[in-house]
């Protein structure tokens, strides 16, 4: 057995095996590629915040906050979100609401699209877990944990067996261009190949960046290749649900305002700043400063604030961390797209589009390939029964 026929045959058992998840986590993942903009295009639509006039200059935060705290009085807030669009509303992060309020008026506008979020929502949960709810999670992330490796297998030797044996044009022409006068086995044949040539590289990258988020051990060893050792794991959080949901009181926001104003001349060209609401006076405050579309690890830093004097604690833009960081901060947002803004997404999407058309021929061609070697066992054995009679 030649090394191509060895990894041919691997080749089709891990896609026989684990095709049916891929494909789930491919359409899901075509699903989720333009989440982040589809959420916030229906949002902006709803509630456009219209200034009184081009210069108006917006609400203090403190007034803002207190204005949701009357009319929310139960509501536990935890997140504020401020865009630097003037038609933009401020958003309050509350459990799994999103509320928005009028920066010019303070009035709460109303909240995000909870249809929409329950819909991408349930489909993440496909993409994670298969949909296994509770304690079962568990189990739903180790089946798609373990589809991933063998996916990332899939493509790796994919890659070895859709390449061009020979460099003519007629076997480049093949494997790199649709034929559509095809069909059957020869169609299948020719869309796996094709779809798998063009999009080898960008899943590989995208199915890299799910093992890592898969498996602990795979994010260690995204430190050790630069030479760093991995970062102690955070413990989990006690307290129990509660704790990440507390409502903030009057005393522990006051003087926010300050604070705000040194954030914004952080980064000048910031386009969304978020902070999570201080749990007493004396907590700082820690600023996410965003200059990106909000999934580019490499335009957003980290600002931590002291109080009352605004002064700086830390500052950890994406230049500053570790290479490690760098790395695996790029490898979860590679395997979005994110990284590189709408073109990446774009890209992202189209490769988990192809990967549900590669699991559909690779099955095709399998189920082509299990039916004629059952159909030449089949006749081999009625040529057998036949000569036996003959001779008898």
């Amino acid at each position: 057995m030649t090394l191509r026929q060895f990894l041919f045959w691997c080749h089709l058992t891990a896609g026989a095996l684990a095709g049916a998840v891929i494909a789930i986590m491919s359409v899901t993942g075509a699903l989720l590629a333009y989440e982040r903009q589809i959420v916030a295009w229906a949002d902006a639509r709803h509630y456009p915040a219209v200034p009184p006039s081009a210069s108006a200059p917006r609400l203090p935060l403190e007034g803002i906050l207190a204005n949701l705290d009357q009319a929310e009085p139960r509501a536990p807030f935890t997140n504020v979100t401020v865009r630097a669009d003037p038609a933009a509303p401020i958003a309050v992060q509350s459990g799994q609401r999103t509320i928005y309020i009028d920066p010019y008026t303070g009035r709460v506008m109303g909240e995000g699209s909870a249809r929409l979020r329950r819909f991408f929502r349930a489909v993440t949960d496909w993409h994670r877990t298969l949909a296994f709810a509770g304690e079962q999670r568990s189990i739903g992330r180790a089946i798609t944990g373990a589809c991933n490796l063998a996916f990332l297998f899939i493509i790796a030797s994919g890659i070895f067996l859709w390449w061009p044996r020979t460099w003519t044009r007629r076997q480049v022409k093949a494997v790199t261009l649709f034929n559509g006068g095809l069909r059957g086995k020869a169609r299948d044949f020719n869309w796996h190949n094709v779809i798998g040539f063009w999009s080898a590289i960008p899943l590989f990258v995208i199915v890299l960046g799910s093992v890592v988020i898969s498996y602990p051990w795979a994010s260690d060893l995204a430190y050790r290749i630069v030479g760093e050792a991995p970062p102690a794991r955070p413990a989990a959080p006690s307290g129990g649900a509660n704790a990440s949901s507390r409502r903030p009181n009057a005393e522990a926001t006051a003087g926010i305002d300050a604070v705000w104003a040194r954030a914004e001349q952080q980064v000048p060209g910031w386009r969304s700043i978020s902070f999570r609401l201080p749990s007493s006076a004396e907590s700082p405050v820690v600023f996410a400063i965003d200059e990106g579309t909000g999934g580019q690890p490499q335009k957003r830093g980290t600002l931590t604030l002291g109080r009352p004097g605004a002064e700086i604690v830390k500052w950890e833009p994406f230049a500053s961390l570790s290479a490690g960081r760098q790395l695996r901060s790029w490898l979860r947002f590679a395997h979005t797209g994110e990284f590189y803004g709408l073109v990446g997404q774009t890209v992202a999407g189209l490769a988990s589009l192809g990967a549900t058309f590669l699991m559909y021929t690779g099955f095709a061609l399998a189920l082509r390939r299990f039916l004629a070697w059952r159909l030449r066992v089949w006749n081999g054995g009625r040529a057998a029964v036949v000569a036996a009679r003959r001779s008898a």
